[in-house]
């Protein structure tokens, strides 16, 4: 049983060398198996695809309201786990035949597993990879019929939604074995769902030290009440701006120090989905990672941004915010892309040239830089330093070589055929092509595009998830997409949209896969178990995502168009607000008048080759200087991701991610290592699943119904001088002109 894994194996020089090499993984995931447990159950596929259902119906009604809010996995995770034992003590042990003499299954086939749990999770992760997070497929799908108006077929948004999924499933099983099961690919952030499962199944035999269990339950308890402080009645626990209160009448200062709208020096947070909201539970990264994002975030926020804003005024950058996700003209006020558009939603270009250019905030004209030395440094590290590795298995050779004693357990289960991932790959390729051809016009992305696309993908699919499957980052090239095909295709932000979500959104997807793959390795379920319970879940969520996307845009009048909504109507969409303003960025405008010659960002581009060229002097070194193991750990990628998803990301919510994660996986797990192994991934878990709780009931309860408070203590920045220009003459309402 899973449950004798608590220790390390008996001594002896064979099972040492068979352990994982990897230190936390050791520590935490069960190096035993029970073959005999029954898997793909009644009660697995009953609770399965009703997670799955219920949490992409959640998830995708939420994600258009003014506060949109994200479900996680964990919820069911938790919640089926008695609901599954209840399952157990009522049903009949009893078979029951589909068809006279033909298949069938049993309803109780003993007590309710820990296998079954992990499949049951996986049917859950389906539902939050398509209606949580970002939801990018259903976002292009609104913003063609919300924001462009585009009388869409529900038969055309139905087999965009499903190749997407399926061309991640299909990348997924091409790279697993490059992902999956080497022992060095261990999927940080699996490790808190192990150490959940086994708090909830596992008897604790230590009985004078606290039980997982109930570890987990006080801390459960204890940010489920918490959160109802920063999540309803102080809002302000999110962030203290204290320079804001110090100096209520200096624009520098509020720039500085607004955690909100400035560089958050200073600032701190007391609330949980603050520290965890963009770059995840921080609990769950490697202190390497931790360190490199530390360097970058360091760089960019504290040199980087305020040199470039006050030393140099780059890019005009005192003309506006100097952290604003928002377009800009000239004079410091919101950019009105209504007037430079056509009835068929191209460019027109008599009106931009009249209208003037668009302008960025510098911070966010910035991240987009990093953006391109991103991508770039994230080819050429892994080429680099991962390379060799990556053409030895290509070669087969890790067919001969030992494995870990998770992999040797897996071993023992009948392997999914290469093929049945092909299939599902050539079938989505070949729909998303003749989806081009038969719906032309609403799509604008042509064949050519969607074969641009798919390489896009297959290039850059294995070397992210090197970088997420050893660091628990996923370096984002949304940027680099739509900077492509925005060169490519000017003028056309429907195709811009569409080349990003298959071009882009299906190697996230595939990322998702291989993490569950990696889970179900950890978890020791059968490959084809798995198989099954992720082309299922997909299925189901992929429909059901669409459906009830589909029946808000098509009932809920003026959803996402903010200006002909009551003032106090929650349908305003801020997420894909954000999707709609890159299509104007990158597809309606275009990289090549903001980029271009000419362009006011064009010295941006040489961060492509910056970027190309930052890691060879770090792979030069750990040649010369074999002896000094730090080196190889300079991850430029992962440096660089610590300025990546700002704006939304605050500079606030990474430095209070990276105090967290540094506290814990640097100093606790130096020097309270028994502690660590026992409960960090545990206590991950539990403030997770007692936030997510409590902002479901705060939401139903009163946000939902108009309830809310109006307080010192309810405003979320005190800090209105922060989105102030500093530049001479520009006048913007509510600030001083200079």
């Amino acid at each position: 049983m899973a449950a004798k894994g608590n220790g390390p194996p008996p001594a002896g020089a064979e099972e040492a060398v068979e352990r994982c090499p990897v230190e936390e993984v050791a520590l935490v995931v069960p190096e035993t198996d029970d073959p005999t447990l029954p898997v793909m159950t009644f009660r697995a596929w009953f609770l399965g695809l009703a997670s799955c259902s219920l949490l992409i119906f959640l998830n995708t009604f939420f994600t258009y309201r003014t506060q949109p809010l994200t479900i996680s996995a964990i919820l069911m995770q938790i919640a089926v786990l008695p609901i599954g034992q209840f399952m157990a003590s009522v049903l009949p042990n009893r078979e029951v035949r589909i068809f006279p003499g033909g298949w069938g299954f049993n309803l109780n086939p003993g007590p309710f597993n820990i296998k079954e749990h992990v499949i049951i999770t996986v049917f859950a992760n389906c539902g939050v990879s398509f209606g949580g997070g970002d939801a990018y497929s259903i976002g292009a799908i609104t913003v063609m019929k919300a924001y462009y108006k585009q009388s869409l077929s529900f038969l055309c948004a139905l087999v965009i939604v499903l190749t997407t999924q399926l061309l991640g499933y299909g990348w997924a099983g091409m790279m697993r074995k490059y992902l999956v099961e080497p022992a060095e690919m261990w999927w940080p952030s699996n490790l808190a769902q192990v150490s959940l499962f086994r708090a909830l199944h596992e008897k604790d035999e230590r009985s004078k030290e606290l039980s997982r269990m109930k570890f987990f339950l006080i801390f459960f308890i204890a940010s489920f009440a918490y959160y109802t402080l920063p999540g309803y009645l102080v809002p302000i626990l999110t962030f203290f701006s204290w320079m804001c209160w110090a100096w209520p009448h200096s624009i520098t200062a509020q720039q500085i120090g607004s955690a909100y709208h400035g560089l958050g020096v200073g600032a701190f947070t007391l609330d949980w989905a603050g520290i965890s909201a963009y770059h995840g539970s921080p609990l769950v990264t490697p202190w390497v990672s931790i360190l490199n994002v530390a360097a970058g975030f360091i760089m960019f926020i504290y040199i980087i941004v305020p040199v470039c804003y006050w030393k140099f005024n780059t890019f005009d950058a005192q003309k506006f915010p100097i952290f604003s996700n928002k377009l800009f003209t000239t004079t410091g006020h919101p950019y009105d892309t209504t007037r430079i558009l056509t009835p068929n939603f191209d460019l027109n270009v008599a009106a931009y040239e009249s209208y003037g250019k668009l302008y960025l905030s510098p911070l966010f004209a910035l991240s987009i830089g990093s953006g391109f030395a991103r991508f770039t440094a994230t080819i050429t590290h892994v080429i680099l330093f991962h390379g060799s590795d990556i053409w030895r298995q290509s070669k087969s050779a890790m067919n001969s070589a030992k494995l870990d004693i998770h992999g040797k357990l897996m071993k023992k289960y009948k392997q999914v055929p290469q093929w049945w991932f092909l299939v599902l790959l050539l079938g989505s390729i070949v729909l998303s092509l003749a989806m081009s051809f038969i719906w032309k016009q609403d799509v604008q992305l042509p064949w050519w595009g969607m074969i641009f696309a798919f390489a896009l993908a297959w290039i850059v699919t294995l070397p992210i998830g090197v970088i997420q499957a050893t660091t628990n980052q996923q370096p984002g090239y949304d940027i680099i997409a739509q900077f492509m095909i925005g060169y490519v295709l000017p003028g056309k932000p429907i195709a811009n949209l569409l080349f990003k979500i298959y071009g882009r959104i299906s190697t996230v997807h595939a990322l998702s896969f291989l993490a569950d793959l990696k889970l179900g390795h950890y978890m020791k379920i059968p490959p084809r178990c798995m198989y099954i319970a992720q082309l299922v879940g997909t299925v189901v969520a992929a429909v059901v995502n669409l459906a009830v996307a589909w029946w808000m845009l098509e009932n809920i009048a003026n959803i996402c168009d903010v200006d002909s909504l009551h003032p106090d109507s929650p349908w305003t969409c801020p997420k894909y607000r954000v999707t709609f303003d890159a299509s104007v960025i990158w597809g309606l405008i275009g990289p090549a008048r903001l980029f271009g010659n000419g362009g006011l960002y064009r010295n941006l581009v040489w961060l492509f080759l910056i970027g190309a060229l930052l890691p060879v002097p770090v792979w030069l070194f750990s040649k010369m200087y074999p002896e000094k193991k730090w080196i190889p750990l300079i991850n430029i990628p992962v440096i660089s991701y610590g300025f990546a998803g700002m704006p939304p990301a605050t500079p606030t919510n990474i430095a209070s991610w990276l105090l967290t994660g540094t506290i814990f996986n640097y100093f606790v797990f130096r020097y309270r290592k028994g502690w660590w192994q026992r409960y960090n991934y545990v206590l991950s878990a539990a403030l997770d699943a007692g936030t997510a709780f409590m902002g479901v009931l705060l939401f139903l309860a009163l946000q939902n119904q108009g309830h809310t408070l109006n307080w010192w203590g309810s405003e979320l920045d005190h800090c209105p001088l922060a989105t102030c220009p500093t530049a001479a003459g520009i006048s913007v309402k509510g600030c001083p002109v200079f």
